[in-house]
C-alpha cells in the first residue's frame, strides 16, 4: 500500500464524494498522478464505508462538504440540462440515417423530454384517506357439515 501525499488523498476523497466507484477512482489516480493504488485502498477514504471509519476529521469534513455540494448543484452535470439532452437526441436522430425504428424511438424520446406533463398515480381510500385493509373469508358449507364441525369442537373443548 503506497503512502499517499495530501493532494492525492484530497482527490480520492472528492471523487468518492461524487459517487465514483473505488475502481474508477483508482484508475483516475493512475492517470492523473501516475500512482498505482487498488480499490481497497480507495475505500479507506470513504467515511460511509467500514474501511473508512478511521478517516481523519479534516478528510471526513471535506467528504461531507463535497457530497453536499455535489447533490445540490446538479446544473454542473450536462445531462441534467434539458437543452443538452435534446441536442444529444438530435445528434442521434441525424446519425440514425434510414433506420426508421430508431428515428421513431428518438422522436418519442424527444417528445417525452419536452412534454411538461408528468404521470402521477395516487391510490387512496374514500375522500383521499388511507386504504382500508379488510381480510374477509367466505366459507360455503351445508347445515350438516356445520353441525358436524360444531359437535367435534364441543367434544374436544
Amino acid at each position: 500500500m503506497a503512502a499517499l501525499k495530501e493532494p492525492v488523498k484530497i482527490f480520492i476523497v472528492q471523487s468518492l464524494a461524487c459517487f465514483e466507484t473505488p475502481q474508477q477512482v483508482a484508475d483516475a489516480v493512475m492517470q492523473r498522478f501516475n500512482i498505482e493504488i487498488d480499490r481497497r485502498q480507495c475505500e479507506n477514504y470513504d467515511p460511509t464505508k467500514y474501511a473508512g471509519r478511521n478517516l481523519s476529521k479534516k478528510l471526513k469534513d471535506l467528504f461531507e462538504k463535497t457530497r453536499e455540494d455535489f447533490r445540490k448543484n446538479i446544473f454542473d452535470i450536462p445531462i441534467a440540462n434539458q437543452a443538452f439532452r435534446l441536442k444529444e437526441i438530435q445528434k442521434m436522430y441525424e446519425d440514425a440515417g434510414k433506420n426508421k425504428v430508431s428515428k421513431q424511438n428518438l422522436l418519442k424520446l424527444a417528445y417525452q423530454e419536452t412534454d411538461a406533463r408528468t404521470t402521477k398515480q395516487e391510490i387512496t381510500g374514500p375522500d383521499g384517506g388511507p386504504l382500508q385493509n379488510e381480510n374477509t373469508t367466505y366459507v360455503t358449507a351445508s347445515k350438516e357439515l356445520v353441525r358436524q364441525v360444531m359437535d367435534e369442537l364441543e367434544s374436544k373443548y
